[in-house]
């Protein structure tokens, strides 16, 4: 099917890799990439960029699954991109059936509760948990993949960073853009990955039926050398993780963050008192020591869904905007999985649709 010309808004890794999906399963077609910012500068930026086999759900299992084969073959073919294999162990109170549910292949360590080989064994595991092993983990400087990844793309691809969307109309005979430039484009299709902005002007009408949230997402660093030895730590009962960031030279402690319906352009990019309270109070169940060296961090936002698993969805009858995001904090990890269910959609023509 001839998609013509695709207009993907959004240059994270979501919208980067739609982009490069595109022109590999529809080289004949044309596209644009758009992005408010330069590209992998919004929530990919500020992503800690932990990709592990796990998945709630049989869709979110084979979407992790289908994303880890994509990022190993991208290291092997390109093995300069920043991305980083990693050890990891699962901390839990939740049985082998549980988890094996969720995790690929877990595998129970016979020693817990230990001190864990992680942040020079300053972690310790109460008596009523138990360790899992679970392969397959690995992390990336996301900023920089969107960029390498865009870099390859410019050949091909038509790129406008610094360039908002201000106005996007599906009505007439192709899909209407409208450009902060004051530029006015028509192209016969969108895909729309806006992160964090759901609510901006051009779209919010469309994306509103989809009941897509916004949430504040809050990571700590932890003043420690971490190195390529060190292996990362998912907290499963908290739904947090410590992270050695190798490549940065400190660890990072991700939980959750409760905040909701932010607006991305009024979160502020610094730590306030109460985010690092509760961080460091989660921390503090296993490791008091690290828990009072959360000395900085990051603050940002993401998309949510209502079901907990992204959302690929057309937003017009004629199936001419796609919307692909709202993953839940698992941006980089499902990337590849949500662009390739985004490209199949596009590429299935519904009635009506040109």
């Amino acid at each position: 099917m001839d998609l013509g010309t695709v207009a993907v808004i959004g240059g994270g890794i979501i919208g980067s890799l739609v982009a490069r999906q595109i022109i590999h399963r529809h080289p004949a077609g044309t596209v644009l990439l758009l992005d408010r910012d330069s590209v992998g500068c919004g929530a990919s930026r500020r992503s800690a960029g932990l990709h592990f086999p796990r998945g709630a759900s049989e869709r979110v299992r084979r979407m992790s699954g289908y994303s880890q084969e994509f990022y190993e073959k991208l290291k092997a073919d390109r093995p300069t991109s920043p991305i980083y294999p990693v050890g990891m162990s699962v901390v839990s109170q939740a049985g082998q059936g549980d988890l094996e549910r969720i995790y690929t292949e877990p595998v129970r360590r016979d020693d817990s509760p230990i001190a864990l080989d992680a942040c020079g064994a300053e972690v310790r595991v109460p008596p009523h948990l138990s360790v899992w092993d679970v392969k397959g983990a690995q992390y990336a400087d996301v900023h920089r993949l969107v960029q390498t990844l865009v870099t390859d793309l410019r050949p091909r691809v038509g790129v406008r960073e610094g360039v908002r969307v201000t106005a996007l109309d599906p009505g007439g005979p192709g899909v209407g853009i409208s450009l902060s430039t004051g530029e006015r484009l028509t192209v016969d299709r969108v895909v729309l990955a806006p992160g964090p902005w759901l609510n901006a002007p051009a779209w919010a009408d469309l994306v509103a039926p989809i009941g897509a949230r916004i949430k504040k997402i809050v990571a700590l660093h932890i003043d420690r050398p971490a190195d390529e030895t060190d292996r990362a730590l998912v907290f499963h009962d908290e739904d947090a993780f410590l992270l050695p960031l190798a490549y940065r030279g400190h660890w990072l402690f991700s939980y959750t963050c409760q905040d909701w319906d932010v607006d991305p352009d009024q979160v502020d990019a610094d730590l306030v008192a109460h985010d690092v309270e509760r961080a460091r109070a989660c921390l503090s169940r296993y490791a008091p020591s690290l828990a009072l060296r959360c000395t900085s961090g990051r603050v940002f936002c993401d998309a949510y869904s209502v079901s907990g698993q992204p959302l690929v969805r057309r937003l017009d009858p004629d199936g001419r905007v796609v919307f692909a995001g709202a993953a839940n904090g698992s941006g980089y990890r499902l990337a590849p999985a949500i662009a390739a269910e985004a490209v199949q959609l596009l590429g299935t023509s519904v009635k009506g649709s040109v």
